[in-house]
Formats: C-alpha cells, sequence, structure tokens
C-alpha cells in the first residue's frame, strides 16, 4: 500500500550535518504521522523523532533534542530529518515510519504500520 525509500546516510564527522530524506510511494502519506527510529547494532529500535500529518506537531527524544528537525512536504510525499551537530553515538541505521491509523505524532514503534529499508548514518571522530 505505502512503500518508504530512505536516502541521505552517509558517513560524516562529528561536529558535521546530514538530511536524511524519505519518500513515500503506492499511496500520499498526507493525513498520517511519520516518524524517523534507529537501531544500534544490537539493540532494538529507538524512536528519534516524530511529526503530524500537518506538520504542525513534532516530538524528539531527549538526546537529539536542539539538533535533530523533523519536517515533511506533503506535496513532495517526503518527510526529512536534518542532523546538525553529530556525534559518534548518532552512528545507527535510520528508519522512516508512517502511521496509517493515526495524524498525530507518537513514540511507540507500534504506531506505526510502515517501515523503509534503513539508511546507514556513520559520524566519525
Amino acid at each position: 500500500q505505502v512503500q518508504l525509500v530512505e536516502s541521505g546516510g552517509g558517513l560524516v564527522q562529528a561536529g558535521g550535518s546530514l538530511r536524511l530524506a524519505c519518500a513515500a510511494s503506492g499511496r500520499t502519506f498526507s493525513r498520517l504521522a511519520m516518524a524517523w527510529f534507529r537501531q544500534y547494532p544490537g539493540k532494538v529500535r529507538e524512536f528519534v523523532a516524530a511529526i503530524s500529518w500537518g506538520g504542525s506537531s513534532t516530538v524528539y527524544t531527549n538526546s537529539v533534542q536542539g539538533r535533530f528537525t523533523i519536517s515533511r512536504d506533503n506535496a513532495k510525499n517526503t518527510v526529512y530529518l536534518q542532523m546538525n551537530s553529530l556525534k559518534p553515538e548518532d552512528t545507527a541505521v535510520y528508519y522512516c515510519a508512517a502511521a496509517s491509523g493515526s495524524n498525530r505524532a507518537a513514540r511507540a514503534a507500534n504506531e506505526y504500520d510502515y517501515w523503509g529499508q534503513g539508511t546507514q548514518v556513520t559520524v566519525s571522530s
């Protein structure tokens, strides 16, 4: 029904920036809440940021507050994660997610129905 494809990951030095993008296809994600999660090797996926369908409400995990910004462009069916002041502990696989049953931002992974394939972010020091 909905396919999500992440892009923009890569290798950067500490203090640098990256912008991740998640393009949706198959069906518009207007009115769908969107989020970013990340997963460290050997760990479960953890919440990073979420945005409501209209983009007026956003939530972040404490460790990225003030450094990361989530946004969306529904005309392009794309959600973004601008990551500034990157730290080595930000190194992880980042996943885009969409919630078909909600138009509000949520932190819980089980609120989301669709997931991208993930994109690797590596921050060196």
